[in-house]
């Protein structure tokens, strides 16, 4: 790292590829002038992103802490801010973000600023970062690293506070989140980085088998009288069954379970946390695409059914109600066939559409080591 020259300070960003590079990019946008507002005195900043894999391989605090400093000795800046969406711990707890004033960098982990509002939250995180390593909050009190930091740091409903930093470790400033608020937190951002969303279009035989069954379910006579016949509450159960039929299937055929060869607490902790996100993460994926086999089931039976045959097989008359409760079953049914169709699917397709790329490699790692 150089210093600084003509009140001009240097920043990269430093980010792990896909998520957490497209909200370093977003927010080296508008940092520069928004740091210089906030530290006064004529001050400039410049900020740089690179994209680059610096957690692969390891989650080690110190490991990860090393390669930063390493990365910042090449690199001609001043400060270093790292960026990851993997969920790192110090201590049995998680971590938010590392310090090292000495060093001028800082690690910040994107899961333990929650799910809403992840690049205002992340943005602030890494203006707080910035102008504590800058010097720009030092005060009477004593130095930069001494001082608290501010924004998504403090505040009532944050779980966020001062960790233990060991002294033979880098960082001099840590931040962590604990208890059932922050176990939460970071909960919602690991599945927002893993972008449940894009398990849809990911897999696309399941898909197709789940539209297939859907179609020919919803001109079987049997379906119809079915559907008419059945309760409200055996409706639900028939979407709770055939939603959770679905994940359990998606998650055993593809072998999304973590598991841990280690006995500590911590490892468990570790991996109950990880398991949990994958459950939520292939959930709204699941959610998702069962709401689309219902609008998409709709609308296929509005143009193919026909009233009176319709009601001669039932002897119901065919009506919106009558519309909607056979989309909704066929729906369930239609679950079933994806979830049959989901083994068509190669496990590394199911991988790539349920988890972010950091944590595909993650679990790829774990599972060569596990195979050694």
């Amino acid at each position: 790292m150089r210093v600084s020259s003509q009140d001009v300070t240097v920043v990269a960003l430093l980010a792990d590829p896909d998520a957490p590079t497209e909200i370093a990019q977003r927010m080296a946008q508008m940092l520069p002038d928004r740091l210089a507002d906030r530290s006064g005195q004529g001050r400039r900043f410049d900020v740089e992103v690179v994209s680059e894999p610096f957690t692969a391989g390891t989650e080690d605090l110190s490991t990860l802490t090393r390669r930063i400093m390493d990365r910042g000795s090449e690199g001609n800046w001043d400060i270093v801010v790292a960026l990851t969406d993997l969920p790192l711990h110090s201590h049995g707890r998680k971590l938010v973000v590392d310090l090292s004033h000495e060093h001028g960098l800082a690690l910040l982990s994107l899961p333990t600023l929650g799910g809403f509002r992840l690049q205002t939250r992340a943005r602030q995180a890494v203006e707080e970062a910035v102008l504590s390593l800058a010097g720009v909050q030092a005060g009477p009190e004593g130095p930069p690293g001494s001082q608290p930091l501010r924004g998504p740091f403090i505040g009532r409903l944050a779980p966020i506070h001062p960790g233990q930093v060991d002294e033979e470790e880098i960082a001099d400033l840590r931040y962590i989140v604990s208890g059932p608020r922050g176990y939460l937190r970071v909960l919602f951002g690991m599945v927002r980085a893993n972008r449940p969303w894009r398990l849809v279009p990911g897999l696309s035989k399941a898909l197709a088998a789940a539209l297939a069954t859907g179609a020919v379910a919803t001109v079987n006579s049997t379906i119809w009288t079915l559907a008419t016949s059945l309760s409200t509450p055996r409706l639900v159960i028939a979407m709770v069954g055939s939603v959770a039929l679905m994940i359990g299937w998606l998650i055993v055929d593809a072998n999304l379970w973590h598991r841990t060869g280690e006995v500590s607490p911590e490892a468990r902790k570790r991996a109950a946390l990880y398991n949990a996100s994958t459950v939520v993460t292939v959930g709204i994926g699941v959610i998702v695409c069962y709401a689309g086999l219902v609008v998409i089931n709709l609308v296929w039976a509005l143009f193919i059914l026909n009233d009176r045959l319709f009601a001669s097989t039932t002897r119901t008359p065919l009506h919106a109600t009558e519309y909607w409760t056979l989309s909704w079953f066929v729906a369930s049914v239609a679950t079933v066939g994806g979830a049959l169709g989901s083994g068509l699917e190669s496990d590394e397709a199911i991988r790539a559409a349920a988890y972010s790329k950091r944590e595909q490699e993650r679990r790829s790692l774990l599972g060569d080591d596990r195979g050694d």
